[in-house]
């Protein structure tokens, strides 16, 4: 079998039935049923019942199935029935069926957030470029490969230019390999120096060429080397971290305090036979049962994952979770300028020198191509392709009169482009870039037709033409060309970007995008420092930077060249001073992103280059363009904006401090109800009265572990959330007096649920003493008292300051799960086979009335203790 390298470029598109114009849209489907999508095989998920079983495996379930063991022993050896029995096991399956579907939809959100960031490529289809989805290559495509893409599958190259593609997943090595589309001689030439194929899971970092597709999915190269593709997982956020260790904890302590109470009540009891030991031992579990905040961990991630999807639908498309924990930290975001602060719309609106060599050599110095819609292509040579066009020099027309014929492609540290066309009296070298740059390269300058040697006074009056244009905010480019009697041996840019001769500039207007001015001043009240990094000049970007409120006064610019005499340390101390910095290579921008760090920032920086990628990863925060990005950028980004907006960065940082709120919020009232459940059953141990039992604890715990605390995770953002400075990235979970609040809230809820279970007793046997043993009444009216006073407090939860009667919106999810619990609570106390089941004996109106009433003080006594707290806050804030 002859192998693709040793084939020609034509003899492999025979083969593969295809052309250099790609295959039609029909043959591809076709292709596609036949060869299936261009995926790596996936690790299988686990089946329900694996994922069924495996919640039955958590340390919780299993203590209550052991819970469940031993009331069935005990209820054996005394003859009684065993619903409690049934009721535990009936509580276990509902908890692993929640777990389940939990852990389902979480794992579906994010699953579809992968979809929403999968790879595209550019494709030729019924002979037009278009983008794909990398799944929906096949065999015979034709693919278009620039600086930045990801190569989709293997491929033979059929055509390059100054290619070269980073192998080093396949290959291990790191220096990028120089591609050639000529035919390879000799057999079994390693994969290494397979010089006129691409393969998947490599990176094209420089120059640009075309490749026909050889092999997809799992017969790609790295197919074969990976047999199978594990899932994606995302890494935990720090705050799950440290709720995992929160739970270990919490498990220690609580199997320390049963251990306390069971020796502690036998030795108060005296009895020492199996029955008691037995009973004292139910009492311990359902300690545990009330301590453990079993829902905690499925909450926190839900809540993340529903804020993910919502995140998406307003462009944010987050890669990593944990960047959702650092957006509400955020303080400072450096962005690009252009298509991120402005609209990356551009339209020549002036330009000098002559108009025909200007046109022609803005557009053949050019890889945008002119369609009937227009020019297709990145916006900036888009605009210069339709000025040509305009002027009477059509993109094509000039291609058939001047072929291009070798090329030095755009390099973001030269600013520059260069491409060499042949003409009937030999070759012209046509280059365009930035000003700066490509007129510091000119010896000589076209003028009325003739060409004449650079001066200084015309350099400063170019230099002037070109600030006039920067300073009415207009993006400008310079052409140059270069003429050859023959083709240039040394085609590299340093040969052939020198004694150029000056033809013109190009004004283009890009107009910002009209809610970001609205963004930047949102950010300034959120207290997060916006930042303009951009490789234009510095009077068009410190006009644009004006113009929307990042900088007030030109001094608070500065160019690359300038950071370039500055040391590390003296740049931290000046680095505050700063808005806008212009005329910034790649590793400016790493070198600024680790300034701020230094200082103690939290930095998003946003990157659509391939060159971006080291400052997007250094930074706390890397965003990827959606529109204008790279494979790269993307890939290494932990956030990806759909629409390219600076706005949708700040919204997405709004989205951010919401979500970790609304997970505080539910951490709170998690804790304070399981807290004042474990003090509840702790304390009637010790004054020798049985206050609830493990059934009645898993009730409530299930009613509030599931619902309320979700329908706070669902809270809509509180008024002043954008208006309050970033909190501190080192902030622990129970910060800004969160832990103050839980034990207080707790206690209170433990003080209101024995004081309803002694009014119970006294009620049921008619005067007042303290209850000893099991109350009936007691019992029942502590239960009620208990489960609707935590759902009551998960109102207090809507914020952890203000009044809930303050704030503008109503939580409905949290209104549902207040009436779903009190129906719920009133039927296992009203209907009689529930009643007996549970062990409740009915209660008379006058006693539901003052449960209910008790449970509900803890709305007034909370609102009481947030009034003097802000007051507290204010006298400090006046200090």
């Amino acid at each position: 079998m002859v192998n693709d390298y040793n084939r020609s470029p034509q003899e492999v598109l025979e083969e593969l039935h295809t052309s250099p114009l790609g295959l039609t849209a029909a043959e591809a489907a076709a292709r596609l049923a036949a060869h299936g999508p261009n995926k790596l095989k996936e690790a299988e998920k686990p089946s329900l019942l694996r994922r069924f079983l495996a919640q039955l495996k958590d340390p919780m379930l299993l203590m209550l199935m052991a819970a469940a063991a031993i009331s069935a022993v005990t209820n054996a050896l005394s003859g009684e029935s065993f619903t409690e029995v049934f009721i535990i096991l009936a509580v276990v399956l509902l908890n692993a069926v929640l777990g389940v579907v939990q852990e389902s939809k979480a794992e579906a959100a994010i699953e579809a957030l992968q979809t929403m960031t999968a790879a595209k490529c550019k494709v030729l289809r019924d002979g037009h470029q278009t983008v794909v989805e990398n799944s929906q290559l096949v065999p015979g495509d034709v693919v278009v490969l620039e600086a930045g893409d990801a190569i989709p599958a293997d491929g033979r190259l059929l055509e390059c230019v100054s290619l070269k593609i980073e192998e080093a997943a396949l290959t291990g090595e790191s220096v990028p390999a120089a591609k050639a589309a000529e035919l390879l001689t000799g057999q079994d030439v390693p994969l290494g120096d397979r010089k006129n194929m691409c393969y998947m899971g490599s990176t094209v970092v420089y120059g640009r060429g075309r490749a026909v597709i050889t092999a997809t999915g799992m017969d790609t190269e790295m197919g074969k080397i990976a047999g199978v593709l594990a899932q994606t997982e995302q890494d935990e956020t720090p705050l799950q971290r440290k709720l995992t260790q929160l739970g270990t904890t919490l498990s220690k302590l609580v199997v320390a305090i049963c251990v306390f109470i069971f020796i502690f009540d036998l030795v108060v009891v005296g009895d020492y036979s199996l029955t008691s030991i037995l009973s004292t031992f139910m009492v311990a579990v359902s300690l545990a049962v009330a301590a453990i905040p079993e829902g905690l961990a499925t909450v926190v991630t839900v809540v993340l994952s529903i804020g993910v999807t919502n995140m998406s639908k307003r462009h944010a498309v987050i890669r990593r979770l944990t960047a959702v924990e650092t957006l509400g930290c955020t303080q400072v975001i450096c962005s690009d300028k252009t298509g991120t602060l402005t609209q990356n719309k551009m339209t020549v609106v002036e330009h000098t020198g002559p108009l025909p060599l200007l046109a022609a050599a803005m557009t053949l110095c050019n890889d945008a191509i002119l369609e009937d819609g227009g020019a297709q292509g990145e916006p900036t040579e888009a605009a210069l392709v339709n000025f040509a066009a305009a002027s009477g020099c059509p993109k094509p027309q000039l291609e058939a009169r001047q072929p291009r014929c070798a090329e030095a492609p755009f390099d973001s540290s030269r600013k520059m482009m260069s491409t060499i066309h042949r003409t009937d009296g030999g070759f012209v070298q046509y280059t365009k870039g930035a000003p700066d740059e490509v007129l510091r390269r000119c010896t000589h300058y076209t003028e009325g037709g003739a060409v004449l040697p650079m001066t200084e006074e015309k350099r400063a009056a170019i230099l002037a033409d070109n600030k006039a244009m920067a300073d009415k905010a207009l993006r400008v480019l310079a052409a140059a060309e270069r003429r050859y009697d023959s083709l240039p041996e040394d085609l590299t840019p340093q040969a052939l970007e020198q004694q150029l001769c000056f033809i013109g500039l190009a004004g283009m207007i890009d107009p910002v995008r009209p809610e970001v001015k609205d963004a930047v001043a949102q950010c300034r009240a959120a207290g997060i420092r916006p930042v303009m990094i951009t490789g234009d000049h510095k009077d068009t970007a410190v006009a644009i930077a004006r113009e929307l409120g990042i900088i007030t006064d030109a001094s608070q610019a500065v160019t690359g060249s300038a950071l370039d005499g500055l040391s590390d340390d003296e740049l931290d101390q000046v680095i505050v001073r700063y808005g806008v910095y212009a005329r910034v290579q790649p590793e400016h921008k790493v070198r600024i992103v680790n300034a701020w760090r230094r200082r103690g920032a939290v930095t998003a920086m946003t990157g659509d280059g391939v060159n971006d990628a080291p400052s997007i990863k250094c930074a706390d925060i890397g965003v990827g363009m959606g529109i204008t990005g790279t494979d790269v950028t993307k890939n290494v980004a932990d956030m990806v904006l759909s629409d390219d907006n600076f706005a949708t960065i700040v919204s997405a940082v709004g989205e951010g401090r919401r979500i970790y709120d609304n997970i505080r919020k539910a951490i709170q009232f998690l804790l304070a109800s399981n807290m004042s459940e474990v003090l509840g059953v702790f304390f009637a141990t010790l004054l020798g009265f049985t206050l609830l039992n493990p059934v009645h604890l898993l009730f409530i715990n299930l009613i509030t572990d599931c619902f309320p605390a979700l329908a706070l995770g669902l809270e809509q953002a509180e008024p002043d959330t954008m208006t309050r400075p970033p909190r501190d990235s080192r902030d622990g979970v129970f910060a800004g007096g969160l832990g103050v609040d839980l034990a207080y809230q707790g206690v209170l809820i433990t003080l209101i649920t024995l004081v309803s279970y002694i009014i119970g007793h006294c009620m049921e046997v008619g005067y007042f003493e303290m209850p000893k043993g099991v109350s009936d009444d007691g019992m029942t009216m502590a239960f009620l008292t208990m489960s609707m006073c935590e759902i009551f407090h998960s109102f207090n939860m809507r914020s952890q300051r203000k009044s809930v009667f303050s704030l503008p919106s109503h939580n409905k999810v949290l209104w549902g799960a207040m009436l779903g619990s009190l129906m719920l609570t009133t039927a296992v106390l009203e209907i009689p086979v529930l009643a007996n089941a549970f062990g409740f004996t009915p209660v008379s109106w006058p006693e539901y009335g003052i449960a209910l009433a008790l449970a509900f003080l803890v709305i007034p006594v909370v609102e009481l203790v947030k009034l003097c707290q802000r007051r507290a806050a204010a006298r400090r804030a006046q200090k």
